[in-house]
């Protein structure tokens, strides 16, 4: 987990460690492979097979249906479209019975679900999230965070969870704390 305050650099930390940003110092490598050796378009490939990210907003398509916004993650990443594993993912996350709904149709905590769904797709080896629980009660910060653990487990995939909600420290022992420098 890395943890720190609005404005520490988690999320820049992320964009980094998941080739959305280049134009660095260093090396970051995932599954063997240097994220600055490939092309935009093999590192958006490559992204799309290797890593699950859980922005800060969904970033889901409101005018498709569950079940299509969750077909696009291996569509665009070249890889095929498995229903059974849609089916599989939604009713793991307590959604088995939404992926004919639109987006719009569902409320705040299942469209995360659904986000989290599609970051899982692919298998990726890692998962990146982006503040998941920092907007949520207690309750379904618990919920979320059990789900994000439980999913990376079933897939083996690391986790990297940003965040500068206090209340995960309890349930992710493994802890990077980024400061930030005042003047």
């Amino acid at each position: 987990m890395l943890l720190g305050e609005s404005g520490s650099g988690k999320t820049t930390l992320l964009h980094l460690i998941g080739g959305l940003l280049s134009g660095y110092n260093g090396s970051i490598q995932l599954d063997g492979v240097e994220l600055s050796s490939l092309s935009e378009s093999a590192r958006d490939k490559f992204r799309g097979q290797k890593i699950g990210f859980i922005f800060q907003r969904n970033h889901l398509i409101q005018a498709l249906t569950v079940e299509k916004n969750l077909m696009l993650a291996p569509y665009l990443s070249g890889l095929p479209i498995e229903k059974d594993n849609i089916q599989s993912v939604l009713t793991d996350l307590g959604l088995g019975n939404k992926h004919d709904r639109k987006i719009t149709e569902l409320s705040h905590g299942q469209a995360q679900r659904v986000a989290i769904a599609r970051a899982i797709m692919n298998h990726p080896s890692l998962i990146l999230a982006d503040e998941p629980t920092s907007s949520l009660d207690d309750k379904n910060c618990d919920r979320v965070i059990h789900l994000l653990i439980s999913m990376a487990a079933k897939n083996n995939s690391t986790l990297l969870v940003a965040t500068h909600d206090q209340r995960l420290k309890s349930k992710i022992s493994k802890t990077i704390e980024l400061l930030t420098s005042h003047p």
